[in-house]
């Protein structure tokens, strides 16, 4: 009886466990990153930490695709749709029209969509309140303008990088109205966000003329902003990722767009089977926006300058200020 009583223990466990298994193994995430590659110190490389952040809480591997032109984006949402993937995460604006056309081919797979918003069952659309976060980055500006000029550099002329403009002048003006602000962006096209040739001359032109603190929203453009305030000896403001690191001293502050909790969030749901389609939006009451400090920005940033950032933050949370948004401003980078 107690050999057969432990057959029968083993015949259940056995007939219990792949299914179990097949669960957590047979969950397959995908992420596509925009132009700009994987590690571009900027939005994508933020995607792909939210990702690596999912596969080392849950051991489940995920795969991802670096695209080199917009034409590759329908073509990417297909082939992983065809494989059957049970959730897509696709960065960046550019995906709008992709998305919209696969999601409709393929209702049974999941998508979600940063910087988007796709009305559609299978589709999760995210994005954030770039404009409170460029609040704050702007009054840090404006706290340590020597010259009373300021500066900003966006990449394309697009209602998402005006809503990092329009935080940011307002944050500035918040601290001081006397300033004086002076504005470029890098281009018309994508390729605006992978060009950081052309953003640090527009950058060095503006250190020329006097403007002593830069905020680049240009994606891995914006490393040339960074690299010319070390030559210039000024100072500019990261964006997306924490870029404190890469000239340290010459970085004021990184605006922090949580890219990476968007899609680890996404990836977390879809496995757990709470994944919800719909629209998304991460301001700094979510965590979705804020300003980094560390060690490379510790002796830029004072006390009372810290003081007076995390007050207006509190204020912004509470509703007592509230951040000026753009018209039509929901799409994005």
């Amino acid at each position: 009886m107690k050999y057969l009583f432990v057959r029968v223990v083993a015949l259940l466990v056995l007939a219990s466990t792949p299914s179990t298994l097949a669960f957590a193994q047979d969950f397959k995430p995908v992420l596509l990153y925009d132009i700009g590659g994987k590690f571009d110190k900027s939005f994508n490389e933020a995607a792909f930490r939210g990702a690596e952040k999912f596969a080392t809480e849950s051991g489940i591997d995920f795969r991802d695709f670096e695209p080199n032109s917009e034409t590759q984006y329908e073509q990417a949402l297909k082939r992983f749709a065809r494989r059957k993937a049970d959730l897509i995460v696709a960065v960046g604006v550019g995906y709008s029209v992709a998305v919209r056309n696969v999601a409709e081919q393929y209702p049974n797979v999941k998508f979600t969509v940063i910087d988007a918003i796709i009305d559609l069952p299978n589709v999760q659309s995210i994005t954030f309140k770039e404009n409170e976060g460029s609040f704050l980055v702007g009054m840090a500006a404006a706290m340590a303008t020597k010259s009373g000029k300021v500066g900003f550099i966006g990449g394309m002329d697009i209602p998402l990088i005006r809503r990092f403009q329009v935080g940011y002048v307002q944050g500035a003006q918040f601290v001081r109205d006397d300033l004086d602000f002076i504005e470029n962006y890098v281009g018309t096209t994508p390729s605006a966000w992978n060009d950081p040739i052309k953003a640090s001359e527009m950058a060095k032109s503006q250190y020329a003329r006097g403007v002593d603190v830069i905020f680049s929203a240009a994606g891995p453009s914006g490393l040339g902003v960074i690299n010319a305030a070390k030559d210039s000896g000024a100072l500019a403001i990261g964006v997306d990722s924490n870029q404190n690191h890469v000239q340290p001293g010459f970085v004021l502050t990184s605006m922090l767009k949580r890219v990476d909790l968007a899609v680890s969030q996404a990836m977390q749901q879809a496995n757990a089977g709470t994944w919800k389609s719909g629209h998304q939006v991460l301001g700094l009451p979510e965590g979705g926006v804020d300003y980094a400090m560390d060690e490379h920005n510790a002796t830029l940033i004072t006390a009372e300058m810290r003081e007076r950032l995390e007050d207006a933050r509190a204020k912004i949370i509470a509703g007592e200020i509230t951040v000026d948004d753009v018209d039509g401003g929901n799409s994005g980078h």
